[in-house]
Order: C-alpha cells, then sequence, then structure tokens
C-alpha cells in the first residue's frame, strides 16, 4: 500500500531485487514500514513488495520503468541497486589474465557497471526531488586498487573497480543537483548466496554472512550516514576500503 495512515509514504527502490541479497533488502525494508517498496527484476520476485517491476535491463526497459516508478507517489528516499555477476554457465573468475576472454570479460562490466549506471542516470530528475535520499550500489572490496595483493579474477576487479569510478562522478553531479543525497559503494562481505556458493569452502569461520544479516546493516547505515557531497566506499561493518 502507498498510504499509510493517510500518509504518502517516500519511496524505496530494490534495483536486482530477484537475487538472495535483493530479496532480504526487500525484506528490511518491508520490516520498517516506512515505504513504499518497489522492487526491479528479470523475473517476478517471490517477496512481500508494494510493487513489483519486470526489467530485462536494456536501455528503453530502464528508461520506462524509471519513469513509471517516479511518477507513483511519494518523494525517492532509498534507491538500492543489487545488481551483479561473478559467475556463469560458461565462465568463471579467472585465475590468471591467460585465462581472460573478450565476451565473458564485457559481459561482467555490463552487468556489474554499465547497467548500474543506467539505472542512476534514469532516475536523475527523481534525485533531483528527493528529500534526504540514499542510494547504495553494491561493489566489492577487490574493486579497491590498494587492496589488491593477489591479482586474479580480472574482470569482476576490473568492473568494480570501473563501477566506483563511476560512481564517484555520480555522486559529484548528484551534490549539484540536490545537497541532501548521500551515495556508497557498498561491499556487503561474503554473503551466503549463489553467487558465492563455489567460493564459500575457503571462507573463514563467522565470515559468511547471511542475506538478512547483511540487509539490516545496509539500511542501517544508510540511515545513519550523513549527506556530505561524496562517494563512501564502506563495508558491511561501516569500515572505510581504500580505493
Amino acid at each position: 500500500m502507498t498510504e499509510h495512515s493517510g500518509v504518502v509514504r517516500p519511496k524505496a527502490i530494490v534495483i536486482g531485487a530477484g537475487g538472495g541479497l535483493g530479496h532480504a533488502v526487500i525484506a528490511e525494508l518491508m520490516s520498517t514500514e516506512r515505504y513504499t517498496v518497489h522492487a526491479v527484476s528479470r523475473k517476478p520476485v517471490n517477496a512481500l513488495v508494494d510493487r513489483s517491476w519486470e526489467c530485462d535491463y536494456e536501455d528503453d526497459s530502464i528508461a520506462r520503468i524509471a519513469q513509471a516508478i517516479s511518477a507513483e507517489p511519494g518523494s525517492l528516499s532509498r534507491l538500492i541497486i543489487c545488481n551483479g555477476v561473478l559467475h556463469g554457465e560458461s565462465f568463471r573468475p579467472e585465475r590468471s589474465i591467460k585465462h581472460l576472454n573478450r565476451h565473458s570479460m564485457l559481459h561482467v562490466l555490463e552487468t556489474n557497471t554499465v547497467v548500474p549506471m543506467l539505472w542512476l542516470a534514469a532516475f536523475t530528475t527523481a534525485i533531483k526531488n528527493a528529500d534526504e535520499l540514499r542510494i547504495a550500489v553494491f561493489s566489492a572490496r577487490v574493486g579497491s586498487l590498494t587492496d589488491n595483493g593477489l591479482g586474479g579474477w580480472c574482470s569482476y576487479r576490473a568492473s568494480k573497480a570501473a563501477l566506483n569510478m563511476s560512481l564517484k562522478c555520480a555522486a559529484i553531479e548528484y551534490a549539484r543537483l540536490n545537497k541532501n543525497t548521500k551515495l556508497i559503494a557498498f561491499h556487503p562481505g561474503t554473503t551466503d548466496t549463489a553467487m558465492s556458493k563455489p567460493f564459500q569452502k575457503g571462507v573463514p569461520e563467522g565470515k559468511l554472512f547471511e542475506p538478512s544479516f547483511v540487509a539490516h546493516r545496509l539500511i542501517t547505515l544508510l540511515d545513519a550516514i550523513a549527506s556530505d557531497g561524496e562517494l563512501t566506499y564502506i563495508d558491511w561493518d561501516g569500515k572505510t576500503i581504500p580505493w
């Protein structure tokens, strides 16, 4: 429901809502009873949500859905972009640059970098008119140049580093459009989802997180963080990650 006790609630949008983390973020937002929650995914979302939108993530679909959501009642308050890919049926993260494949690398870059930025571009007008907007885009610690001491996973690392730079550009522009907007690049840690399944064996005890835990940490961080016109690169614990 959009109205609660006669008051139009602000909007919260979850992009890439079909995965484990997307579902958990939806559940966390719904539990607050503060927002009208909109979920965007390739297929209908099997979760309790106010509005569900199907999207193939092509340019025209992104523009159409962003416009439709922006026209819904309520100011935009939370925008969380969960899209990401690490592996698929025909590819895995590269152990060495000799394993690079053009098509796999382009797919990873499009999913992890291009698609999130297209969504941010599509919501520019809504961002301009938003009130105390907080935006979180799922990045990763492995996108840090400083933190890379092992190499490998070239496509995934590159996609997240490129995402971080793109988000920095967006944060600068958004600060000019709306001083009450804050954008974060968020590292969720290793979460028990389909994305991490093939790589969970070596995760230290206590460092494999449930999606619900990560979602709660994210929403808590968004509620607490102040607007400063900067992009913040942090992990699930609120700790800064070096660029």
